[in-house]
């Protein structure tokens, strides 16, 4: 499944934003437009929908409470709203489901954070609605969806599910080169892929040899005289490593494990490695990090035929990426996946190209010319410091 609109109301940077989102969106816009802030819907929408630590509190409560979350912009209306609508494939004409969720302080007392709306459809009929006449006797009632309640969501426990199977990735590489010093808490959902090592040692054998080969061959590619790459357990201690052969001038080449890998090598290890874990909607924040633009150019392909040998048994799977990157948004086949954030004096926007862009592409411009561009300061060679 994958989810085709988004709708946000009073969230962090938008104050209204209505986007139609297909199998792959890039995500570009100026620094602090919303490019985080925007793929943060759909980690909400995760922690809500987590069956063990989740809620609506508890996503609350991750992003500092609903003054942190609230847009700047939100003024006289003070309600926060998501809606999405998740279909079956991409060319379905009406969605499967969707959810409704919308919420505000009580404004008194506790200062508690309420539903004021939520609501499920399935092919367009109306499974509930809420506040029901049970939830207005009984406030405390609403600081609680259905979406995290299993008693209440048996008849949209796909949607649940598929809220839940939603992965974000930002790997930080020291994290992974440093990990015995570190050895510390991983972090809820491991955003920053400190805990890769272990879960590529969790996965049945047959499974990790498969995708490990897979990135191996794309590394074969990208990495100069990378030959082969491997996983291992400490004998002595069962730590997991990653461990790659380089050829040079000896006959067996080298051999080195995580800590010496290059911090592109590392990113793009983890990259390839999210793509083929889970089922869910898959978010990726600037996977051209580390990364020449040799590599970054093939991200977009290296994405789509990943996923095409997975889609062999019926698996469509959905990826949001947001990049600062020309060469990564040049490459992009389909200019209508490019999402463009704009900040302005009502909060951020979300657009695709409109037909003049369309028009300038058509005729031999790539992406990253006409819309990033639209990106930058306009006044940045005024600041001084170029000079």
């Amino acid at each position: 499944m994958l989810i085709t609109r988004l709708k946000l109301k009073n969230w962090r940077n938008f104050r209204e934003v209505d986007v139609s989102l297909g199998p792959r969106a890039y995500v570009i816009g100026a620094n602090a437009s919303g490019k985080s802030n925007f793929l943060d819907a759909f980690r909400f929408l995760r922690t809500i929908a987590q069956s063990e630590g989740g809620g609506l509190q508890k996503a609350l409560k991750d992003r500092g409470g609903l003054s942190k979350l609230r847009s700047l912009h939100a003024r006289r209306d003070p309600e926060v709203r998501i809606e999405v609508d998740v279909s079956e494939s991409a060319e379905d004409d009406e969605p499967k489901w969707r959810y409704v969720l919308a919420f505000k302080s009580e404004g008194k007392g506790l200062q508690r954070v309420l539903i004021e709306e939520e609501a499920v459809f399935r092919d367009g009929e109306k499974l509930f609605s809420r506040p029901t006449p049970a939830d207005k006797r009984d406030n405390a009632r609403l600081t609680q969806t259905h979406l995290e309640q299993i008693n209440n969501n048996a008849e949209f426990r796909e949607l649940v599910d598929h809220f839940a199977a939603t992965i974000y990735l930002h790997l930080v590489p020291q994290l992974l080169k440093h990990s015995d010093e570190i050895s510390g808490r991983i972090i809820e959902n491991d955003p920053f892929g400190q805990g890769l090592l272990q879960r590529i040692a969790r996965t049945p054998e047959r499974t990790r040899e498969s995708r490990l080969r897979r990135i191996q061959q794309a590394l074969a590619v990208a990495v100069p005289q990378f030959s082969e790459l491997h996983f291992e357990q400490d004998p002595t201690s069962g730590a997991p490593h990653l461990k790659a052969n380089f050829t040079h001038w000896r006959v067996h080449g080298s051999w080195q494990r995580e800590d010496q890998f290059s911090d592109g090598t590392l990113r793009l290890i983890g990259f390839l490695w999210a793509l083929q874990e889970g089922d869910g909607l898959l978010l990726l924040e600037e996977p051209e990090l580390s990364l020449n633009d040799a590599i970054t150019q093939h991200i977009p392909l290296m994405i789509d035929r990943v996923l095409r040998q997975r889609k062999k048994g019926g698996f469509l799977r959905q990826v949001l990426i947001t990049t600062h990157s020309d060469t990564l948004i040049a490459a992009v086949p389909d200019s209508k996946a490019i999402l463009l954030l704009e900040p302005g004096d009502n909060g951020t926007s979300a657009r695709t190209a409109n037909e003049e862009e369309q028009d300038e592409m058509e005729h031999g411009l790539n992406p990253a010319e006409v819309l990033l561009p639209k990106t930058r300061p306009k006044n940045i060679e005024s600041m001084g410091l170029f000079e």
